[in-house]
């Protein structure tokens, strides 16, 4: 039995140690015991739970934030690659849900994508030029939302983004933001501007 307990919280902690963010069901289900066992083998190596888990990674990957101060970023920020790719974490609660059905407001669910697309450009001002979105079922309140964004294309302070986010491993956004950084100072852009006026 010492054994037995002994292998699963060391494989447990392996499963934790390649993904972070799983929750305890999750974890139940793939070493075949109830949700208690794994709080009492978590509290016994001293991992902290999912919310605290998540925050503390949070935290980390808020220094590298340049194109979007942490408090816009809507979710928990959990992986970041300036340039190249970025995770975050969305726990959806009832006040994003419609009273009626509980489904969750598309507009919650677009805005995880579109600031986890803009912390990805390692520039001071970032700004979505164009979105091409797809929905592809509907989430639930209580939903817990992933979202991971990748850069697949970048020229000339204009950067091309997927973001595909993820409900219990089901697809349920697609979505592939146009980026802008913008990099002139106000005054430049403000003789651009005359500049164009004039001529036209």
């Amino acid at each position: 039995m010492t054994s037995s307990r002994a292998e699963r919280q060391c494989t447990l902690k392996e499963l934790l140690e390649d993904n972070p963010f799983l929750p305890d069901r999750d974890l139940a289900e793939q070493l075949d015991v109830s949700v208690q066992t794994i709080r009492l083998d978590r509290l016994a190596l001293g991992i902290p739970e999912l919310r605290r888990r998540t925050r503390a990674v949070a935290q980390r990957e808020h220094s590298s934030l340049k194109s979007i101060a942490a408090q816009d970023i809507v979710g928990e920020l959990v992986d970041l690659q300036l340039g190249q790719s970025a995770v975050s974490i969305l726990e959806t609660t009832s006040d994003m849900g419609f009273a009626r059905s509980g489904v969750v407001r598309g507009h919650f669910v677009f805005a995880q994508a579109d600031s986890l697309a803009i912390a990805l450009v390692d520039a001071d001002t970032v700004l979505t030029g164009l979105a091409n979105v797809k929905y592809k079922r509907p989430v639930q309140v209580g939903d817990r939302l992933v979202a991971r964004a990748e850069v697949i294309r970048q020229r000339r302070g204009q950067t091309v983004v997927l973001v595909v986010t993820r409900a219990e491993g089901k697809q349920v956004f697609r979505g592939k933001f146009v980026v802008f950084a913008l990099e002139s100072k106000p005054d430049e852009e403000d003789d651009k501007s005359n500049e164009t006026l004039h001529s036209g």
